[in-house]
């Protein structure tokens, strides 16, 4: 892991006719009816793929069957033009979509914020300022924003010192009440992930503290910090201990309260582990900034509710939520999707509402917009409770239309060759969500073909009697994860670079020899 980070860095009716499977013959049906000409509605037939090698134009099932999954393997491509189903296997059976969870998400957030929505976090002054002393308050108000940094908080401790302030006299209140707060995402995860954090109104950082652990003299010294690329503001509000023990590797007693074995130390190292009070920890980072910028305040409190006469001395605005979108798609952060989906509702609803409720708000617009049946649990697909079949989801991405909002912002995704060299002319282009959590992998979005004929594609596997024995196991990464998840991997590779040829007169690569793995991190 990087010793420091920055933004970037910090930063995945008719559904039941894609029942069973097909080959590369004639569609199988449409998830969507479309009036269509005679030629579109002519069948890919075998003259119309001559030059595809025999190898990719094996049945699709012994492709699936030689990837060794077990579980469930769930797939199918659609023209993008006419809804018309390629090929499709195991299709309707609705399974747990991990991050691709966030492409949904991102469609609900700007339908119900727009793309140009900010979150804006602020600095409000009550009382009057005399002699470069705040008689009375000073409040930091969190506006949601998932991107806030220490740079930022930074920046807003100069504008304090700015406007004249050297003391506060009263209280330093943290108001974290513009979103809901949730101790945790997803409670069945370990409680150390960096990647399930809390959640509130005021966010620092992605709600995550890096731990850092060398030997000095002998000795082991720790430090906790909010690094950003610029600085590396020192964090009072978490804590961390080494006890001489074997298990667990982390332990807490209370939240921000952390217990390290001995045993696991190794010679060195470090990592992010979550924040559980991030209102609090915005607040101690922003007073270690304020004193470095001249201005003395006392320890933070946390409020839920904004004290009302506040005069704003200093103000943040977010990227735009579509490059927030973007962004979110390309690092997978959950704390994002949960933030953008929170507010969704919030803005759809007219008051705060849960992740869990807000998730079903989600699931239900889904159905009343898109004409899908699924059942969401959260907006960033931690949770292998969420629920979507790959034929649900690619009419969710061909019923998106014109002006498509999802399409522009989804990464591309490269195809690799087993030494996970990037073939460079492969002649297709893919954009897509990627999702991982273990023994679920899953892959949803758009290829454009060699002739430039528009795909729609979803590839979820899931087996979830080893996600269960796993999750049972209590390890981080259970064995034979890392394998399973290589191998579906593998299988979408194969899979994009069959279809990425479907429809096309030039000639194939030969991929007898070159079969192929890559490296998607969620």
């Amino acid at each position: 892991m990087s010793s420091f980070v920055s933004r970037r860095a910090l930063l995945g009716g008719l559904l039941s006719s894609a029942a069973g499977a097909a080959t590369a013959g004639a569609p199988l049906s449409s998830l969507r009816p479309v009036a269509r000409t005679a030629a579109e509605a002519a069948p890919l037939t075998e003259s119309l793929i001559p030059r595809i090698a025999p190898r990719v134009r094996a049945r699709i099932e012994d492709i699936i069957a030689e990837a060794n999954l077990g579980g469930t393997v769930g797939c199918v491509l659609a023209r993008a033009d006419t809804g018309e189903i390629l090929e499709s296997v195991e299709a309707d059976v609705a399974v747990p979509p991990a991050s691709v969870t966030k492409s949904v998400t991102a469609l609900y957030a700007l339908d119900a914020l727009g793309g140009s929505h900010r979150f804006t976090t602020r600095v409000f002054a009550l009382g009057s300022i005399e002699a470069g002393v705040l008689r009375g308050d000073l409040i930091l108000a969190g506006g949601g924003d998932p991107t806030l940094s220490a740079d930022h908080l930074a920046d807003l401790a100069q504008a304090v010192a700015d406007a004249g302030i050297t003391r506060v006299e009263g209280r330093f209140l943290c108001f974290r009440g513009a979103l809901p707060y949730a101790e945790e995402i997803e409670p069945s995860q370990l409680d150390y992930l960096g990647y399930n954090p809390a959640v509130s109104g005021l966010n620092l950082n992605y709600n995550r503290v890096h731990f850092e652990w060398k030997p000095v003299g002998g000795q082991w010294q720790t430090t906790m910090d909010a690094r950003t690329e610029t600085r590396v503001p020192p964090v009072s509000m978490a804590r961390v201990s080494i006890v001489d023990r074997r298990t667990p590797v982390f332990d807490t007693s209370a939240p921000d309260v952390w217990t390290v074995a001995l045993s696991a130390l190794g010679n060195g190292g470090s990592r992010w582990l979550p924040v559980r009070q991030p209102a609090l920890y915005a607040g101690d980072v922003f007073r270690t900034l304020a004193r470095e910028a001249g201005v003395d305040m006392a320890r933070p409190e946390v409020v839920d509710d904004l004290p009302p006469g506040g005069v704003e001395v200093a103000a943040h605005q977010s990227p735009t939520l579509r490059t927030i979108c973007q962004e979110m798609l390309l690092y997978s952060t959950n704390l994002t999707a949960e933030v953008c989906g929170l507010a969704a509702t919030q803005a759809k609803m007219g008051r705060p509402v849960d992740i869990v409720g807000s998730a079903a708000e989600m699931t239900r617009w889904l159905g009343e917009t898109y004409g899908v049946e699924c059942d969401f649990k959260d907006h960033s697909g931690l949770s292998d409770e969420n629920r979507i079949a790959a034929s649900a989801m690619a009419k969710i991405q061909l019923e998106v239309g014109a002006g498509d909002p999802l399409r522009p912002i989804l990464r591309r995704i490269p195809l690799r060759d087993a030494d996970n060299n990037r073939l460079d002319s492969y002649p297709a282009v893919v954009r897509a969500k990627t999702g991982t959590l273990n023994f679920v992998s899953a892959l949803s979005g758009y290829i454009e073909t060699v002739d430039g004929t528009d795909l729609v594609f979803t590839i979820f596997t899931a087996n979830l009697d080893r996600r269960a024995r796993g999750k049972a196991s209590g390890d981080e990464v259970p064995e034979g994860a890392i394998a399973w998840n290589r191998r579906s991997r593998r299988l979408q590779q194969r899979l994009l670079q069959r279809w990425g040829l479907i429809n096309s007169q030039a000639p194939a690569p030969d991929l007898e020899d070159r079969e192929v793995e890559v490296f998607l991190v969620d």
